[in-house]
């Protein structure tokens, strides 16, 4: 017996749902509960609801482990190369040996070369993005407003928000205790896809 998905799920639901979609194929990453909550003016909590009765229902999967770590989609896993260590304001520390990681196939669902850094420090930590967690970047030597990227400047290489404002760059870090750079040189190595994190 073929079940009508539209009927299996509220219209509320469905609505989250969506965005959730919608987020994904725009971001190449997962929306987190807040963002979700802020977009429907409603709780964490509550949103947490709505990701929760969705995964009930099968519309979507959510590893535990792993911040935003939603997808629309069974889990399938495709593997990169964890290249090295990035913190504000100094120089990518290679690996002597990088180590591959599986990640999931919808952060790197997108032509393109990929890679992961371990993040130091804590200047993306308003984003969820912490001390010791491995973000997933696509290379690419362009963004727009908002984009999340690696950012090799004068000053070393950095995980920072790109902003472009009337022709103004600069990068903002995601701590309120830390100010915006505006860098004299700029060289954009990749844009954040996704994060994963040890437990």
């Amino acid at each position: 017996m073929k079940v009508n998905v539209q009927m299996a799920i509220t219209p509320k639901q469905k609505q989250v749902l969506d965005f959730i979609k919608n987020f994904i194929e725009e971001n190449c990453y997962s929306p987190s509960l807040h963002e979700i909550g802020q977009h429907f003016g409603k709780s964490i909590s509550t949103a947490q609801h709505f990701v929760e009765e969705l995964r009930n229902r099968g519309f979507l999967q959510k590893t535990d482990n792993m911040a935003r770590g939603i997808s629309t989609t069974v889990q399938q896993f495709g593997r990169i190369f964890k290249l090295g260590i990035i913190a504000a304001g100094n120089p990518i520390e290679p690996i002597e040996n990088p180590e591959p990681i599986d990640v999931p196939l919808s952060m790197i669902s997108r032509k393109g070369d990929y890679y992961a850094l371990e993040i130091k420090g804590a200047s993306m930590e308003d984003d969820n993005i912490l001390d010791g967690d491995v973000v997933v970047v696509r290379h690419q030597t362009t963004a727009h407003d908002g984009d999340r990227i690696v950012a090799v400047t004068e000053k070393g290489a950095t995980l920072k928000v790109y902003r472009n404002r009337n022709g103004k760059v600069y990068l903002e870090p995601r701590n309120k205790s830390l100010t915006n750079i505006y860098p004299e040189e700029l060289e954009i190595r990749g844009k954040f896809c996704g994060l994963i994190r040890k437990v």
